[in-house]
């Protein structure tokens, strides 16, 4: 959630001065930021649980009908590169390159018929794309700069409830409980994207004065805890807090176990991994980032499942009682 400028004494300040957030985690000092947002309804057990993530609303700029250039045209995206692609019958399949994703967190698109929220959560992992339509009415999407268990809280323009990224949940507002619908989408090298849709639509690069390309959050996936801004229990099971794992419904499985078979079936559901995707996590540079591999989930119809590859903390806060996919 942070810019590279700004991290390092944002962390200062989180880390010896937490208990400032007592003082915060109430929503009067809130609402000069969010004036629409209903803070009577909400679905949050304890307003401390919510910090700030550095920015303030739309620090963090979300993109809304973005320009689209032919993946056989892009030069700039390195091989490895991940992207976030996602198909949909009768559109032609689109790449969402997390060089822009970092930054930007949501990106709010139509493809065909079909309004979607594109997000990611860096310091989760957490890559999910939405379709905006709730109960007969379009949203679109920003940022509020608030995270709950390092997971970015989105807002709607429309009624300014807050929504949970990784559960794509309303938890504050008039859409508190509120689900939205997730659509299949998958992070996958960028080389993998155009072997498989030569004639495939890419993002093209936002008019915005960002380092694109170079990760902000250098060396985060191989750390032994998340950044403070998570104060929640580590994972079971002696699960590294920051191992990904794969997300299907209430169950996750490891992706060290998954790289290690190839191919799991279980729970009605195939996962598949193979290499060649860098994680936008590890160096500076996210075309350097180690190899990660890709992750495809899909049906015993062999349709694409919705799921989501996520760190294993960020899984046990928001699925507590969740299964645990280990093949013991």
């Amino acid at each position: 959630m942070l810019l590279q400028p700004r991290l390092l004494l944002t962390l200062l300040v989180i880390t010896v001065g937490l208990w400032a957030q007592d003082l915060r985690a109430d929503p009067s000092f809130w609402k000069h930021e969010f004036p629409k947002t209903d803070f009577s309804r909400t679905n949050v057990p304890n307003w401390k649980e919510i910090l700030s993530g550095g920015p303030g609303r739309d620090g963090i700029p979300a993109l809304s009908s973005p320009a689209f250039r032919k993946a056989a045209d892009e030069t700039r995206i390195a091989p490895r590169e991940p992207v976030l692609t996602v198909e949909i019958k009768g559109a032609k399949p689109r790449a969402y390159p997390l060089r822009y994703l970092t930054w930007h967190e949501i990106v709010n698109d139509k493809i065909g018929g079909t309004p979607v929220a594109v997000t990611f959560c860096p310091l989760c992992n957490s890559g999910l794309v939405f379709d905006r339509r709730v109960a007969g009415k379009v949203l679109s999407f920003g940022v509020t700069g608030k995270l709950r268990s390092s997971d970015m809280v989105m807002y709607d323009h429309q009624t300014e409830s807050w929504w949970q990224q990784a559960l794509g949940q309303g938890i504050v507002g008039a859409h508190t409980g509120t689900q939205l619908k997730q659509l299949p989408a998958w992070m996958e090298s960028w080389a993998e994207f155009v072997r498989r849709n030569p004639d495939g639509l890419v993002m093209d690069q936002p008019d915005a004065r960002r380092p694109y390309g170079q990760n902000p959050y250098a060396g985060y996936d191989s750390r032994d805890r998340p950044y403070p801004f998570f104060t929640g229990e580590h994972p079971p099971n002696d699960v590294p807090a920051l191992a990904r794992v794969v997300r299907v419904g209430d169950r996750a499985w490891p992706v060290s176990r998954l790289a290690e078979a190839g191919e799991i079936n279980e729970a009605g559901v195939t996962l598949s991994w193979a290499a060649g995707q860098a994680s936008a996590l590890d160096t500076a540079r996210i075309a350097k980032g180690r190899d990660v591999g890709t992750i495809r989930v899909r049906d015993r119809q062999g349709r694409d499942v919705p799921h989501d590859v996520l760190f294993a903390f960020a899984f046990h806060a928001f699925w507590p009682d969740g299964k645990w996919m280990l093949g013991r």
